[in-house]
């Protein structure tokens, strides 16, 4: 099991990921799953106190390989 972690991705394009990896064959609770966290603020709502990310796991190595080499790179 992989974990890859997608820092400052906004919630559309996650989905928009995960549809991608659907249709190229990678069944959800199979080969991946996923988790998105959304940013946190303190108090005052003006400081973050966790940033936005994306929790991808991937149960065969070589498919997180695939994905960190197409989507390393995006915001």
């Amino acid at each position: 099991m992989t974990t890859v972690v997608l820092k400052d991705v906004h919630a559309d394009k996650t989905m928009s990921i995960v549809r991608e990896l659907r249709a190229s064959g990678l069944i959800q609770g199979v080969d991946f799953d996923f988790y998105y966290q959304q940013a946190t603020y303190d108090n005052d709502g003006w400081q973050p106190t966790a940033g936005r990310q994306t929790k991808f796991i991937f149960y065969n190595e070589k498919h997180a390989t695939m994905f960190v080499l197409k989507y390393s790179g995006i915001k």
